[in-house]
């Protein structure tokens, strides 16, 4: 299978590379923790170029990016479109750099422009533009992670999105906060816990008392001996909860839920969506991401093959 183009998804702490064919089919990948943070250290082009090398990938192989390797503390800056905005205005307002003799391009993020609700993304954008595709072009994204997006698309645009920091919530109250005690050492959640789901239900009936809830961990320790298991469960639950209740009064209750997400963190808000009783539709979030980067690359180098149906793109 011949190598048509490399993709890169490149977080603030985190790097994945994959080899495609011109159909978007993986030919190899990798992963490292050369994110961001540590690639402005040694060098964007040494860190692409190392795993280029480790992968046998031509010398003029081009490269399609997304995330905060567009970012102003990235390699070059690919500056945000605001929203609304049509998601194909990625692929087109992309930056290109003349590296090492290779075509790259990274793909821009989103902004929303509101004094009173400011927002941005990188990264989820082209995960955006993956999912709503095809015949699938409206809905409501909830997107999962350290900071969880939820994005409202209509007719191929997205319209407006907000970000919760719920990862980032969970991890700081759970590692740094009198609740550390209480959870221990436990590092999962099981969805089926009962605990994960009693607290999503509580957290969603009553959001304004998310506080009160969040202690009552750290009491039903003292008084009850509560295991730190349940602890944690009860914990994720509350912070999932709130964070569904805000979105839905944030963009109402009628647009069709896109669950884009992967991983541990897929079956947490499947089951609290189940819990709930709300319908999503599920997403693979690395399919997406590839998705959306393949289309980038489509666009860019144009190919005789034919190209697949979104739908056969498999990470």
């Amino acid at each position: 299978m011949d190598t048509y183009c490399a993709a890169v998804d490149w977080g603030t702490s985190s790097f994945r590379i994959w080899l495609l064919s011109d159909d978007g089919s993986v030919i190899a990948e990798r992963r490292s923790h050369e994110g961001m943070t540590q690639a402005a250290k040694t060098g964007f082009e040494n860190v692409l170029e190392a795993h280029l090398s480790a992968m046998q990938a031509s010398q003029g192989l081009p490269v399609v990016i997304c995330g905060m390797a567009g970012s102003r503390q990235g390699w070059r800056e690919a500056r945000y479109l605001t929203v609304p905005a049509k998601l194909s205005d990625i692929v087109e307002t992309a930056v290109r750099i003349e590296s090492a003799g290779r075509d790259i391009r990274i793909l821009p993020g989103l902004a929303q422009r509101d004094p009173q609700h400011p927002d941005v993304m990188r990264g989820e954008e082209t995960q955006l533009l993956g999912a709503f595709s095809g015949d699938r072009t409206t809905g409501l994204a909830c997107m999962p992670g350290t900071h969880s997006k939820w994005v409202r698309v209509s007719g191929g645009k997205a319209t407006g999105f907000t970000t919760y920091m719920t990862g980032e919530l969970f991890g700081l109250i759970a590692r740094q906060s009198i609740l550390r005690h209480a959870v221990g050492e436990t590092d999962s959640c099981d969805p089926k816990n009962p605990e994960f789901t009693r607290a999503v239900a509580e957290a969603y009936r009553d959001p304004t008392g998310v506080s009160r809830l969040l202690f009552s961990i750290r009491a039903g320790q003292l008084l009850y001996s509560r295991n730190s298991a349940g602890s944690f469960a009860r914990l994720s639950g509350l912070l999932i909860g709130w964070e569904i209740a805000a979105a839905r009064v944030e963009f109402g209750e009628g647009d069709e839920i896109h669950l884009i997400a992967s991983g541990k963190l897929f079956g947490l808000y499947e089951a609290a969506f189940r819990s709930l009783g709300q319908t999503v539709t599920a997403l693979d979030a690395d399919e997406a991401v590839l998705k959306g980067l393949i289309t980038g690359a489509w666009q860019f180098w144009p190919t005789t093959s034919n190209q697949p149906d979104y739908g056969q793109i498999k990470a």
